[in-house]
């Protein structure tokens, strides 16, 4: 019967069917994957400072529009300024939350990073949250401005430099947050130690999983130094 049923039916509508079902057990395979979802309770957020980079597109800018709902002051580290400031516009009309800001942090070039970082110490004394978000993926064979390979230098080296030029604020606010974004793409990375750049061999997947698991390894060493202040992780 069903397979009568199947035979009649239009050949777009198989298709359609298929790929449908298909992206169906994907999104699945991935929430299962990503691990338990948060059950947390707080919903207030006032007097926190936050800094999201990346924060102008896709999970960055969600994440900052949450916590501007929820009152936070938020800083956009973002490369782009332009996109920043359009998506800066939408969450404050949104959530009516006047403390979100644009900072330009450029992550390929750490010399952007110690600006921001410079600049954001000047105009405050604390940090509660940092979402270190940004990330670029499967990029040609290119080189940040100190010469790291473009993925490894913007998911890892840049975050790095930003998280540590910040330690000093975030541990004068405890209890504060560090969260570190990686991708399950960190199960097949390997850190390459006699070619760290790929430059012998570039292939873009294989440099973007490596930089997630330098992601992974960097959490699990901060989080090391940082035994004894647990609540920062």
């Amino acid at each position: 019967m069903l397979k009568k049923l199947a035979n009649s039916l239009p050949k777009p509508i198989i298709i359609g069917s298929a790929v449908a079902c298909t992206y169906g057990v994907a999104c699945l395979v991935k929430d299962m994957m990503g691990g338990p979802k948060y059950k947390g309770q707080e919903n207030c957020a006032e007097g926190k400072v936050a800094i999201v980079t990346g924060a102008n597109t896709g999970i960055g800018k969600e994440t900052a529009w949450e916590l501007a709902r929820r009152g936070a002051k938020v800083y956009m580290a973002c490369r782009d300024m332009t996109r920043c400031e359009t998506a800066r516009e939408e969450i404050v009309l949104d959530t009516k939350n006047k403390y979100v800001y644009c900072r330009k942090c450029d992550l390929a070039s750490l010399e952007s990073v110690r600006e921001f970082v410079k600049t954001f110490k000047t105009k405050e004394k604390r940090l509660d949250i940092l979402v270190n978000n940004a990330g670029v993926m499967n990029t040609p064979h290119l080189k940040t401005k100190e010469g790291f390979e473009m993925q490894l230098g913007v998911n890892h080296m840049g975050h790095f430099l930003l998280t540590n030029l910040l330690l000093d604020v975030l541990k004068a606010s405890a209890p504060s947050r560090i969260i570190n974004v990686s991708s399950t793409a960190h199960r097949r990375g390997k850190i390459n130690k006699n070619d760290l750049n790929s430059d012998q061999n570039y292939n873009a997947f294989d440099a973007y999983a490596q930089s997630k698991l330098a992601n992974i390894l960097f959490t699990k060493e901060l989080a090391k130094k940082l035994e004894g202040r647990s609540q920062m992780l």
